[in-house]
């Protein structure tokens, strides 16, 4: 059980707190705990008003349940500003867990396959934001590679690009195309990474319009990219990741905690 608060309506007015459900495993929050134990540990880190526990539980309630510093202050009787920092710490903490794109295909080679596709995170942003508006979704996000196992389970997640980068460029930014052909591994895409060469498989164009091999290609591609899906359902259960709120250079940081996080779930 977590404290929390109503509704964000109540900013800046009188709040009143009511106990809730986290829909997190209860390891979870102790696997955070333990990490910024460590983390304090080694920094020689003063006495907190919060436990690592605490801690681990306001972020865990901020990144799943998207409540404000303000909520989350209330919740756990400290301040708005102490709140922010609580999490913002932690999330440096979960980030620098996440695995580098090496680091992540440490285990594939030869004769091996992943699925690579792209997600924006949508945000805030005003009209004349230009960079950030993606003519794809009609919205203005972050653009976030993701690669996945072939059963849909992340493996890694780059750092947040303006939501107009094309997923091509950006995955040729990340360096994925090319690890990938080093390493002689498979990647299935969509069209969007058409004409990426090396080892990247995509659907044929106008494929109503080909023979029959090329529909079954077509479909058979269809059915094993499906899976890497499953990857940005588990991104989008965080609700801190629908609409974010956060600066622009804080929603890669936000992107990399969670992963460290359904990494730790996933292994459970």
């Amino acid at each position: 059980m977590v404290i929390s608060l109503n509704t964000p309506a109540t900013q800046g007015a009188l709040v009143v707190p009511y106990r809730a459900m986290l829909d997190v495993p209860h390891e979870l929050v102790e696997h955070v705990s333990w990490l910024l134990y460590e983390h304090r540990r080694v920094r020689n880190t003063r006495c907190r008003r919060l436990g690592c526990f605490k801690q681990a539980l306001l972020t865990l309630v901020h990144l799943r349940k998207k409540e404000t510093f303000s909520q989350l202050g209330a919740g756990f009787g400290i301040s708005q500003a102490t709140a922010w920092r609580y999490v913002d710490k932690t999330l440096d903490v979960l980030a620098d867990w996440a695995p580098g794109l090496h680091e992540a295909l440490t285990d594939l080679g030869e004769g091996d396959h992943v699925i690579i596709d792209g997600t924006l995170i949508a945000i805030n942003r005003i009209g004349a934001d230009e960079p950030y508006y993606s003519m794809k979704r009609r919205r203005h996000g972050m653009n976030v590679q993701v690669i996945t196992r072939p059963d849909g389970i992340p493996l890694w997640f780059s750092r947040a690009t303006p939501g107009r980068t094309h997923d091509l460029t950006a995955a040729r930014a990340h360096g994925i195309v090319q690890t990938c052909l080093a390493r002689q591994i498979l990647i299935l895409a969509d069209r969007a990474y058409q004409g990426a060469g090396a080892t990247v498989r995509t659907p044929y164009k106008n494929h109503r319009e080909q023979p029959e091999p090329y529909q079954q290609f077509n479909r058979d591609h269809a059915r094993l990219r499906a899976r890497g899906e499953r990857a940005f359902a588990q991104l989008n259960s965080w609700q801190i990741l629908r609409r974010a709120r956060s600066f622009t250079r804080r929603i890669g940081t936000i992107v990399q905690a969670v992963h460290t996080l359904l990494t730790c779930s996933n292994s459970g």
